[in-house]
């Protein structure tokens, strides 16, 4: 079985960013509790930019995997 590991990077990066989103906005934003600092404002934009480079790469390994297939 051959692995394409753009795929698997793109997944990996997508399902851990998702989760801290969801994360934060239960446990930060949606609680109370103290005022949000910049490192949890780096955290969740940092989190916002690595899930849309994750669906970047997921959707270039697809793009990438239909080009090579042979034409019929």
């Amino acid at each position: 079985m051959i692995y394409n590991r753009q795929k698997i990077t793109g997944w990996v990066l997508v399902i851990v960013s998702v989760a801290f989103l969801l994360y934060f906005w239960r446990i930060k934003i949606m609680a109370p509790g103290p005022l949000l600092t910049r490192m949890d404002w780096f955290n969740a934009i940092t989190a916002a930019v690595c899930l849309v480079l994750g669906i970047i790469n997921v959707r270039l390994a697809a793009m990438r995997e239909r080009n090579r297939r042979p034409y019929d």
